[in-house]
């Protein structure tokens, strides 16, 4: 006589497995993002302060934290809880200046949120992720897949600590500027420009920072090569081409 089975066969779910493949698909920082009691935001308030001083050393707490965790990238989403907080301070400042009302400032906080910040990021990260990895892998790289290509996760935290600088820059020094750069003479439109040649390349020299801080990529002084086109438009728009007039009229205007 066959001994029939106590308990029925199980089957894996195949809806809980997906959703767990879904989730890990996105990036922990961005997982973490309503867990505030766990977020470091002293560590993160000393990272934004060194972008500034010296940014060099906030790179060096990568080693540490791969060592640590096995990951290149940033878990902590504290820097970005930081960041959308000044985009929002600016969100504010920018509209009592322009004189908006309140559903202008939500949408102006958001504009500048999601679509300056997040989205470019969102791009910025992809195409860096595939450049680094298709153009400035080292041949003889280490043999962990995490030790031998960038991780998406890690070119956005590089857009996220060259973003800073630029916020800086032109969000926030072009701001108390505004009534110099906006003046019809030569010596202001030195100055604005100027603002906006120091804010992007900041951007450019923090990506070069961040993907060079990866011992597995080699030749990364070629992120360094869109300079010398920035430079050339600021030298021709001296001639006569004030960028923030134009700049400010474009994305006030929308």
């Amino acid at each position: 006589m066959a001994i029939l089975p106590l308990t029925s066969p199980t089957y894996p779910n195949s809806s809980t497995s997906i959703d767990a493949s879904v989730s890990n698909r996105i990036p922990l920082i961005f997982r973490r993002l309503h867990r505030f009691q766990q977020m470091d935001f002293e560590v993160a308030l000393w990272q934004l302060s060194y972008l500034c001083l010296a940014p060099k050393r906030v790179y060096r707490n990568v080693y540490y934290h791969k060592q640590t965790k096995n990951t290149w990238a940033r878990d902590d989403p504290a820097i970005l809880i930081l960041l959308f907080g000044c985009l929002l301070v600016s969100a504010m400042a920018w509209s009592i200046v322009y004189s908006y009302n309140f559903l202008d400032v939500v949408k102006l906080a958001l504009v500048m949120i999601l679509r300056d910040f997040l989205l470019v990021g969102v791009i910025s990260a992809t195409i860096l992720r595939l450049f680094a990895n298709k153009v400035l892998l080292s041949p003889s790289s280490h043999s962990s897949l995490t030790d031998s290509s960038v991780e998406w996760a890690y070119a956005f935290d590089v857009h996220t600590n060259a973003f800073f600088p630029l916020y800086l820059t032109l969000y926030i020094a072009q701001l108390f500027l505004l009534p110099i750069i906006t003046k019809d003479k030569w010596v202001c439109l030195l100055v604005g420009n100027t603002l906006y040649l120091a804010g992007f390349a900041q951007y450019i020299y923090g990506v070069y920072l961040g993907l060079s801080a990866l011992p597995f990529l080699i030749r990364a002084e070629i992120l360094l090569a869109p300079l010398l086109p920035l430079f050339a438009s600021y030298v021709v728009s001296l001639l006569g081409f004030n960028i923030a007039n134009h700049a400010l009229h474009v994305y006030f205007a929308s």
